[in-house]
């Protein structure tokens, strides 16, 4: 079943008084359990297009649905709700709450989501452990590592059982053995439990695990395929 649905999707923006096309008449779906991802040149479009894909925008033309929900016809408020509820983001400078421990980062989305507090802490430890971080669930942000912050971040964006996570540049900021590892974890976490992830990329280790490599040039797909045979697990 499809997650994400995309028809004619183009998005248009302002600049210096100037028209500017980010993306153009975008065909786009991602089924339950994919690993896909976005590359191209900056200003390509791929975070754009991570951006409307995330309910964080919504296109100039075209319709896009979230599951069955059209993302042109919610509010502002109701496409906050789907974020909160069906979506997980991971994004390149981590987003960790500073005075939040990890585990506190982690419950965070659960505590809008209104999760009574006692499940909330067994979720958040449980998924802390599942990232390989269990003993260092009381440290704060800057007392990790940074790839010891992007795993709280992946924890935090799965924990709520998302219908999909969306991830933009990921590994930017991390070295590339630290880098190799979380994705294999993301990788892992996909084969073993479904989730669905979008990945915007520049990282030639992140187009090496994908399933499916989807390529933008000057806001137009310009290639997409299926990769099949890999088993993800070079560079860990």
């Amino acid at each position: 079943m499809n997650i994400v649905r995309m028809e004619q999707v183009s998005k248009r923006y302002r600049q210096d008084g100037l028209a500017v096309d980010a993306l153009s008449e975008i065909d786009l779906a991602v089924a339950g359990g994919e690993f896909v991802a976005l590359v191209g040149p900056s200003g390509s479009g791929k975070t754009t297009l991570l951006n409307l894909i995330g309910a964080l925008d919504v296109p100039s033309s075209g319709r896009i649905w979230i599951e069955e929900r059209e993302i042109g016809r919610l509010s502002r408020a109701e496409r906050s709700r789907l974020r909160l509820r069906r979506l997980g983001f991971i994004f390149q400078e981590y987003n960790l709450i500073p005075v939040l421990s990890a585990l506190e980062n982690v419950e965070y989305v659960m505590l809008l989501q209104g999760v009574a507090d006692a499940e909330r802490r067994e979720r958040a430890v449980e998924m802390l452990r599942e990232v390989g971080l269990a003993g260092l669930e009381q440290r704060r942000p800057s007392q990790l590592s940074g790839g010891q912050q992007q795993r709280v971040a992946v924890a935090r964006a799965i924990v709520s059982e998302p219908v999909i996570v969306l991830a933009d540049e990921p590994t930017a900021n991390l070295d590339s053995a630290t880098g190799a590892a979380l994705l294999d974890l993301m990788r892992r976490l996909n084969e073993e439990r479904g989730i669905t992830f979008v990945f915007s990329t520049h990282d030639p280790m992140v187009i090496e695990r994908a399933r499916r490599v989807v390529r933008l040039k000057d806001g137009w797909i310009v290639a997409d395929h299926a990769v099949s045979g890999r088993t993800g697990e070079a560079g860990a």
